[in-house]
């Protein structure tokens, strides 16, 4: 039978264990660590988000872990939690989708996390990027391979993408509800799929990816005239 103390005491472990990284950064003598990770990579509709979050050293957040492994409910009151406290920094990058079918998703990715870490009040030393390189980086950046579950820094940050990219959607909702973005988020949903066939693209749809850049892309009436702001 397990007791609430086990229960915390796993928990304590398990939040001390996603430190590791961070520890061997203060270990090496870094200062200030930021962690970096994205939401909105692969859907077709919506802006891709990036955050930057630099936890103050040591510090456990119970119950903080990779977005995708959290209710939608401990998510958005874990999101409070994090942008609420004043000893917590971070910021966010968005690149909108003229800019990704512009760029291609990986450069602007790579653009939303720079953006993100440039509008940091601090300006870290290290960096903690969850899967990816950033190239010619003058800050030393380390690529962990599902850092979201692995480094507390960049699991509050995935928290903090993926909500604030959630609340986005729910807005855009509002603007083209046909779509069902309060639902799916702008991911190839068999109902955004269609409503993308009854109503044609929006100006969030990005048309470099695949249904649409081979339906739409040569469409040049049907492609926005604007960059969303």
């Amino acid at each position: 039978m397990t007791t609430q103390f086990d229960s915390d005491h796993e928990e304590q472990h398990r939040l001390q264990q996603m430190l590791a990284y961070e520890e061997e950064a203060y270990h090496k003598g870094y200062q200030c660590i930021a962690g970096l990770d994205e939401a909105g990579r692969g859907p077709l509709a919506g802006p891709v988000v990036a955050a930057a979050c630099i936890l103050p050293k040591g510090m456990l957040i119970p119950h903080v872990n990779d977005s995708k492994k959290l209710t939608p409910k401990v998510r958005e009151r874990l999101f409070e939690r994090l942008i609420t406290d004043p000893t917590i920094l971070y910021a966010i990058g968005i690149i909108h989708a003229p800019e990704i079918d512009r760029v291609n998703i990986y450069q602007a990715t790579i653009l939303a996390m720079w953006q993100a870490v440039h509008q940091l009040s601090a300006k870290p030393d290290c960096l903690l990027v969850d899967g990816m390189n950033l190239p010619n980086s003058s800050v030393p950046s380390v690529k962990i391979i599902k850092g979201d579950q692995l480094s507390l820094s960049i699991a509050a940050a995935s928290i903090i993408a993926k909500e604030t990219r959630d609340r986005l959607m729910r807005d855009y909702h509002q603007q083209w509800p046909a779509y069902g973005f309060e639902q799916h988020k702008g991911y190839g949903t068999a109902q955004h799929l269609a409503a993308l066939e009854q109503h044609g693209p929006c100006p969030i749809h990005r048309y470099s990816f695949d249904p649409l850049k081979t339906r739409y892309m040569q469409q040049e009436d049907l492609k926005p005239s604007y960059h969303l702001v």
